[in-house]
């Protein structure tokens, strides 16, 4: 039986810079946000119980979901963001299930599962080993607008949408720093590496 890692982080924390660091370390790496985009094509269940919650609005001109208005949509709408992660997680959730199947039958001893909202939801419950990453909100508000092109006032909703970060840092059996460089970020990352890999043994 492979160990499962949930990596988990608030937004724009950095947890795409330290899947990267398991990746490299030879650890396969199912990431929950891509398997979400892709159940919100056309064509998939949950893009028409989407597009039945939301409506039309958040259509790009050639039948798409624009993720950006989605987005909006169920970041100003705490009762739409949910309805909206009952349809999508339990799809997302049975994909991991099967893609953690095939890589134990693979032998793989560590598999990463990247979990965005690891403890608000119960996707925990996939998971041995939780690991947080962590920075500085005026990092994450200054990341986010960087990033999503978007003003300080929506970066901050979309911060304070989450779990806070230290309650999760209670929650995590451990923890990296992104507050700094990217090789003190690495730094960090081997420390908790180090330790997952002795858990194996």
């Amino acid at each position: 039986m492979a160990k499962i890692i949930g990596l988990t982080g608030g937004i724009a924390t950095g947890k795409s810079t330290v899947s990267k660091m398991f990746e490299k370390e030879g650890v396969p790496v199912i990431d929950t946000d891509l398997i979400a985009k892709d159940q919100l094509q056309k064509g998939k269940p949950a893009y028409r119980e989407i597009l039945a919650l939301c409506g039309e609005d958040i259509l790009t001109p050639d039948g798409e979901i624009n993720r950006n208005k989605l987005a909006k949509k169920i970041f100003s709408d705490k009762t739409t963001r949910q309805k909206v992660n009952d349809i999508v997680h339990p799809k997302v959730k049975d994909i991991v299930k099967t893609e953690i199947k095939h890589l134990e039958e693979l032998e793989k001893p560590l598999v990463l599962l990247v979990v965005p909202l690891l403890f608000e939801t119960d996707f925990h419950k996939l998971v041995d080993i939780t690991v947080l990453v962590y920075a500085r909100k005026k990092d994450q508000i200054e990341r986010l607008v960087a990033r999503e092109n978007i003003d300080e006032e929506y970066a901050r909703q979309k911060i304070k949408a989450q779990l806070p970060l230290s309650k999760k840092r209670e929650l995590a059996d451990y923890t990296i720093d992104n507050s700094k460089n990217i090789m003190e970020t690495h730094k960090s990352f081997l420390r908790v590496f180090k330790k997952i890999q002795r858990s194996v043994e």
